[in-house]
């Protein structure tokens, strides 16, 4: 039986007080949580969180990578110096990434490669905008998305990684998939993997994205194909995302 996974992503958001206030009221409120926790932190804030998480359930994960291992690459993150830092997560391929800096399936796919060589879990995005899902191709936009990654490194790997499907339209707009909408895209990517490997795609985690809060957790987490959610700005406030991480 799957497990379910509750990830927070905290974007581009923080300051060592509010970090500091925010991991305290997770913390003080995880009895009874039954999920697995993670926190992806910026990278300025993965040394402060692997601190205040030490002794915890709580796992570190980071935003995004860079596919080299060093260089001379200003600005960049290597999937090493993430490790450095106690993480064992990476999200890879967020809509925002693929939109606003132009990571093409390709890139995301080497991403991908780049992280589990590392020994790094990926949580990767995939997802529609709301003019595909409106011209009826969310299913062969998912497709490309997860096959670009199945042709690079092959259907095994999936048994360390985390898919989390993101409808773009979702995001950080308010506007959420219903229970419907978002089970029918988690079942035809379990589906999708099925057609390579029966058992990986019942083993692997297919977490929803998109706008998942406090008031529609428990709803969409009963889907029988959604495993968890990857939340945007609910997990910025410790109440909300521990009633999500107790939806599980």
């Amino acid at each position: 039986m799957r497990k379910t996974i509750v990830a927070g992503n905290w974007k581009m958001n923080a300051s060592k007080e509010s970090v500091k206030k925010l991991i305290a009221g997770i913390l003080s409120g995880m009895d009874g949580v039954k999920s697995e926790v993670l926190v992806c932190a910026p990278f300025p804030y993965l040394s402060q969180v692997e601190s205040l998480i030490v002794g915890s359930e709580i796992r570190l994960g980071a935003q995004n990578l860079n596919i080299n291992e060093s260089g001379a690459f200003t600005g960049e993150v290597s999937a090493s110096m993430i490790k450095d830092f106690g993480a064992k997560h990476v999200i890879v391929g967020h809509s925002e990434r693929r939109s606003i800096y132009g990571e093409t399936s390709a890139i995301v796919a080497e991403k991908v490669k780049a992280s589990l060589e590392a020994g790094l879990t990926p949580l990767l995005c995939v997802g529609e905008s709301l003019e595909q899902r409106e011209g009826g191709k969310t299913e062969s936009v998912v497709a490309e998305q997860i096959n670009a990654v199945i042709e690079l490194v092959g259907i095994n790997v999936f048994n360390n990684i985390i898919v989390a499907y993101e409808p773009v339209w979702a995001i950080g707009t308010g506007v959420t998939a219903s229970p419907e909408q978002a089970q029918s895209v988690h079942l035809f990517i379990r589906s999708l993997l099925g057609e390579n490997n029966e058992t990986i795609a019942q083993t692997t985690p297919i977490l929803y994205g998109g706008s998942m809060n406090a008031g529609n957790a428990n709803e969409l987490i009963a889907c029988p194909d959604i495993d968890g959610g990857l939340i945007g700005g609910a997990a910025l406030k410790a109440e909300d995302f521990l009633h999500i991480c107790k939806a599980g």
